[in-house]
């Protein structure tokens, strides 16, 4: 989920195993024997049933809670991948959907997704980017569910939630974007072999690095000759051009995408002189400014003139809210964890890296950056609570491990090689792009929210509008009034439900 842990082949995948969703006893001593690891058990799975209104349909469900275990062609077990499948009781109807879902990190689980946006239930957090204070959470039926139009399967990879190298296998086997991307390309594969959806329409998506994600499984998918077609991806608080979060001297393009998500937040805690009415306009004009005048002043360098900084230096300090002399300071190069403290260092706050209408104190108030991310200690008690308790007590799953929430891996592998990528440049944005020109039917929902430092959106607007990107209306555009993790917002979850919901039916 969370781009703070991102900043911080492969084995062979399993394309021609089959799915131990339900093994008898012959099959699990036979997967036993192939392992040459006794200690390998049987995979774990549960299977209840459940009926809730979602999207104002009444639907009856059957959750599949459990493993998938990725094996080499050899028939040797290699990893345990948990998923929770929720499909729509009774006859399979052909054209009903299937949509994939993750987030990111890399190291998080899906519960952030699951338990906060589109599973069946949900955990209530505060609305008003407040700290979601201690335990009991409550818990409701999840009205903003995607059940009424797609059935959902939300998948953990290795090394996050439940999901786990078995016997003697690395879990590094699994940790890089390709490596990832072809062990959640393969679960996908052994899915609709279990359940009879090769077929069906499908989606797939994730929040933060799990668009990253996203775009590396579509190639996966789509990129060889024995293609799985997408119709849609999700894009949830996207990040796909790494160039932008390079906080390297001489990089001058995070100050440009971020600068409108500065002016957002200036506007939203009232740190804007002469403020427009709305959030929407102040962000117009500043991305305006951010591409035109002051992405030529940060482009020239110590060859800008005095007459032209005078110029840039008024326009800066109104659009980010804070002052001339600080911005002189930082020779108009304003980081973001230097605008975390200082934009509201005269109220003694600091503001949140997800989500920026989130406030916290520091020890003290002196400081360059804050202490830590309020607006991510401000939830993360509530959702691990949320996902343990739905997953053990309301799916009656419950293996003997600890359910990993983020930061359960290290070491990530973010070569991709090509032409495109390599080393210390990553960006997948390209896999997209390809992919939309080679399969007509496919389209991209994007969604981003205002006050998201982490993923800003304009800097995922950069990344899907470069070269070789269609420019026909297959990518859409959505924002929310809320940060990272819109869905934290009660109006802003249930616009994201009733946008994806219309990219979902508009097929």
């Amino acid at each position: 989920m969370k781009v703070r842990f991102v900043l911080a082949a492969s084995a062979a995948m399993m394309l021609f195993a089959t799915p131990a969703l339900a093994a008898d006893k012959k099959g699990d001593a036979e997967a036993a024997e192939k392992s040459g690891d006794p200690a390998i058990p049987p995979p774990v799975v549960s299977v209840t049933h459940h009926t809730g209104t979602f999207g104002g349909v009444k639907i009856a469900y059957k959750a599949t809670a459990g493993e998938t275990y990725l094996k080499d062609k050899d028939g040797k077990p290699l990893a345990a991948i948990t998923s929770y499948s929720y499909v729509k009781e009774g006859a399979v109807d052909p054209n009903r959907p299937v949509t994939f879902l993750w987030n990111g990190g890399p190291g998080s689980g899906s519960l952030w997704l699951q338990m906060g946006a589109f599973g069946p239930k949900r955990v209530v957090v505060p609305s008003d980017a407040k700290d979601d204070g201690a335990p009991p959470y409550r818990m409701i039926d999840n009205a903003a569910s995607l059940l009424d139009v797609t059935d959902l399967v939300f998948i953990d990879p290795v090394g996050t939630g439940f999901s786990h190298a078995l016997g003697k296998t690395d879990p590094k086997d699994y940790w890089g974007v390709t490596k990832d991307a072809k062990s959640m390309a393969a679960f996908i594969r052994l899915w609709l072999d279990a359940n009879g959806r090769w077929n069906a329409p499908k989606y797939i998506g994730g929040e933060s690095y799990g668009t990253t994600r996203s775009a590396a499984v579509i190639n996966e998918l789509e990129g060889s000759y024995t293609d799985v077609a997408v119709n849609g991806i999700i894009l949830i608080s996207s990040i796909l051009d790494f160039s932008q979060a390079a906080d390297s001297p001489g990089n001058e393009l995070g100050y440009v995408t971020n600068l409108p998500s500065m002016a957002a937040t200036a506007w939203f805690h009232n740190k804007v002189q002469d403020k427009p009415a709305t959030v929407e306009q102040f962000v117009a004009e500043a991305k305006a400014f951010a591409i035109g005048p002051y992405a030529s002043a940060l482009l020239k360098g110590n060859a800008l003139s005095a007459a032209e900084r005078a110029q840039i230096l008024p326009q800066l300090s109104r659009f980010t809210g804070v002052s001339q002399t600080y911005l002189e300071h930082a020779d108009l190069r304003l980081s973001p964890g230097r605008f975390y403290k200082e934009l509201l260092r005269d109220r003694g706050l600091t503001i949140g890296r997800l989500d920026t209408r989130y406030t916290g104190k520091d020890y003290d108030n002196a400081g360059e950056e804050p202490d830590n991310d309020p607006s991510f200690y401000g939830i993360d008690g509530a959702y691990t609570a949320a996902m343990n308790h739905w997953v053990r007590e309301g799916l009656k799953y419950s293996p003997e491990r600890v359910y990993i929430s983020i930061g359960g891996v290290r070491d990530w592998d973010w070569n991709i090689g090509g032409p495109r990528g390599g080393e210390g440049y990553l960006n997948v944005a390209p896999y997209i792009g390809r992919a939309l020109r080679e399969n007509s039917g496919l389209r991209v929902f994007a969604g981003q929210g205002y006050y998201d430092f982490a993923t800003p959106f304009f800097g995922a607007e950069y990344s899907l509008t470069r070269t070789g990107m269609p420019t026909d209306g297959r990518i859409q555009w959505h924002y929310y009034n809320a940060g990272h993790m819109m869905y934290v917002r009660d109006e802003d979850l249930q616009k994201l439900s009733n946008d994806i919901r219309a990219f979902i039916r508009a097929r």
